[in-house]
């Protein structure tokens, strides 16, 4: 057995976890259709969640995947559940006005019996449309339960800190890459394709799976903004050129940033990164058990303000098992107001990112709480690549 799989045993606690928390909120049913959250509490894989799909949690027993016909074989491949609990709806509910999958779900839910009672759903979801919550409500009473699964996933198992460490050596590589092949007057797009080719090569014998996000390579002006991916024009000298980029290992991502610059930079970046670094490693230093997000962000802020500059946004946020379209998982923020406790098996993506009026600057760290303090997984170097 590999020491980055799942035994059946942790899905077993996953459930119970989460059956804890669904009695906390009156729930009779859980219907999870964030495909990160089926992939947690079920180990489901595959790329169907452009059509509906949920696992369904009861008050007993395991879950149930519910989701096109056709996916069941895919479901059948990934779960952990037997055969008893792979549901199928039939192509004839796909993409058809007439009539809606949810139909479908109701009918399971009531003929498992648990219609009698509140039913969960993650309104606030990236795959749990309007249409779909208005036909549930037809025939079930609905709760909103939008991040229950989510919190429960706060805090990593051995095995799922394994598949981070291993996506943290395959972001390191890429990253490498970049600086091997980068130079003035290579089209972006074909060093985004050294990019994604190394990260699906992977690092370590380990090979690597793809992004929730795909790579954000902006340079110049563009680089002002957060989330501009690429082009096809050629790299220059005198620009920022920052990539925010994620190392994959079977769903666990590990994002991390760097900014590269040709030639020497202007001034105003230098005090940028010495501003950044100086902020990042008052931010780790409370980085432990017994802080809070706040506590960290605070200790960013006040660091960065002292050398005259100014971040606004949140300095990073929780990571782990994701799917497109984004690598969060949706739970803590490290800002000012979160006050989470900092617990030991916590990853987080440390993301002190600044822009400026002529560009950005990026050094951000996927980090781990450890029991006395923090653990960065990344061994990359923190601080702006320069090259001639």
């Amino acid at each position: 057995m590999d020491e980055t799989d799942f035994s059946l045993s942790e899905y077993e606690a996953r459930l119970a976890r989460i059956r804890v928390a669904m009695a906390a909120q009156g729930l009779m049913a859980l219907i999870v259709s964030d495909p990160s959250n089926m992939a947690w509490a079920t180990g489901y894989d595959g790329w169907s969640f452009y059509v509906h799909q949920a696992v369904v949690i009861g008050p007993s027993g395991p879950p149930l995947w519910w989701g096109r016909g056709m996916d069941a074989a895919g479901a059948r491949r990934t779960v952990w559940m037997g055969e008893e609990a792979i549901h199928g709806y039939d192509d004839s509910y796909v993409q058809n006005p007439d009539k809606h999958p949810m139909e479908v779900l109701a009918a399971l839910i009531h003929d498992q019996g648990w219609a009698g009672g509140r039913v969960g759903v993650e309104m606030d979801n990236y795959y749990y449309s309007a249409k779909a919550h208005a036909v549930l409500a037809d025939h079930l009473e609905l709760a909103d339960a939008t991040g229950l699964v989510n919190w429960q996933r706060l805090v990593k198992s051995p095995a799922e800190i394994a598949r981070m460490r291993r996506a943290a050596g395959i972001v390191e590589a890429m990253h490498r890459r970049i600086l091997e092949v980068a130079e003035p007057g290579l089209p972006k797009n074909r060093l985004v394709a050294e990019i994604l080719h190394a990260g699906a090569t992977g690092a370590g014998g380990h090979w690597g799976d793809y992004p929730a996000i795909v790579p954000m390579a902006p340079s110049g002006l563009d680089a002002t903004a957060p989330h501009l991916t690429w082009d096809d024009r050629p790299m220059q000298r005198g620009e920022a050129h920052f990539f925010e980029i994620a190392g994959v290992y079977r769903r666990y991502h590990c994002p991390q940033s760097r900014t590269l610059f040709f030639g020497e930079p202007p001034a105003t970046y230098r005090r940028a990164e010495a501003a950044v670094q100086e902020a990042t490693e008052a931010a780790l230093a409370r980085a432990r058990p017994g802080q809070t997000c706040e506590d960290m962000a605070i200790a960013f802020y006040d660091t960065l303000g002292r050398h005259g500059f100014r971040k606004d946004s949140r300095t990073g946020y929780s990571i782990g098992l994701s799917y497109p379209p984004d690598w969060g998982e949706r739970t803590l923020s490290l800002r000012r107001g979160d006050l989470t406790p900092l617990q030991p098996g916590m990853t987080l993506h440390f993301m002190p990112a600044l822009w400026l009026d002529d560009g950005g600057i990026e050094i951000t760290e996927p980090i781990l709480i450890t029991e006395t303090g923090v653990e960065k997984l990344s061994t990359l170097p923190g601080a702006l690549f320069i090259r001639s």
